[in-house]
């Protein structure tokens, strides 16, 4: 993978165990310029699903930490916050990466409560609590950033993984082909809270976006999730001050909400 430069000095990255999150440390842990420390958290790091984890961390122990954080359970987002603070040297963290997502293919005549609330506590309320409690690290490596007038990754970024189907304004067109109630509105939710962070964390200079990284089975490895996750990574790396606050799909071209 091409950077020209190291993309930051410390991230985090959620739901890394499979897909593009897998292939989002691998791809990090593998650049010319890896960054210092890589915490890929994970809902059960000892389990079986995170086997191919656990060998990567292996791999590039020096770098990698593997995390457990399971995005559904604040508890867990609280003791991960503690857990990474005691190995940042500095207390700072440049980059969140907010990845851990479910995705349920349910049309409305089998979408209950169950669906709907377990989803949008996934996708919603799990990225809003990791910005809420990994934010004083994200202050510190803003603060403490050479560049105090820009805005970048390097500095400190919340990056959501979002979609193409939370766009509102393109339903009428993706709904046929994704008639996906519970995933489709939580997803509009989290781009909700993208923007109330972009607005809230600006002050700080904390860059916050979401991207959506195409169309990828994302529980299938493959050619489509490595080329996904260089588009992703180049256009994360090239953020600026300009970015924060849009949705972006993985080759930078910009989604209306």
């Amino acid at each position: 993978m091409a950077m020209a430069s190291r993309i930051c000095n410390s991230v985090l990255v959620t739901g890394s165990n499979r897909g593009i999150g897998l292939e989002l440390v691998c791809q990090l842990a593998g650049s010319p310029s890896p960054p210092t420390l890589i915490f890929a958290g994970c809902r059960d790091p000892a389990g079986p699903r995170a086997q191919e984890l656990r060998v990567l961390a292996q791999k590039h122990k020096d770098v990698i930490t593997i995390i457990q954080l399971d995005t559904s359970s604040p508890d867990s987002i609280s003791q991960a916050a503690k857990i990474v603070g005691s190995k940042l040297k500095d207390g700072s963290l440049n980059l969140i990466i907010n990845n851990a997502g479910v995705n349920v293919h349910l049309e409305l005549s089998n979408t209950g409560d169950k669906e709907m609330v377990d989803t949008y506590r996934t996708n919603v309320v799990g990225p809003m609590f990791v910005a809420k409690d990994f934010l004083p690290y994200l202050r510190m490596a803003a603060s403490q950033a050479a560049d105090q007038t820009s805005m970048s990754c390097r500095r400190a970024a919340v990056i959501n993984v979002s979609t193409l189907v939370s766009s509102i304004q393109k339903c009428p067109e993706t709904f046929a082909m994704a008639p996906m109630y519970a995933y489709r509105i939580s997803k509009a939710a989290l781009n909700m809270l993208t923007k109330c962070l972009a607005e809230d964390f600006k002050k700080d200079g904390i860059l916050v976006m979401a991207i959506h990284p195409g169309w990828v089975r994302t529980d299938m490895g493959g050619q489509e999730v490595i080329d996904s996750v260089k588009g992703m990574l180049k256009v994360i790396s090239s953020l600026t001050e300009e970015d924060s606050g849009t949705l972006l799909d993985w080759e930078g071209n910009g989604i209306p909400w």
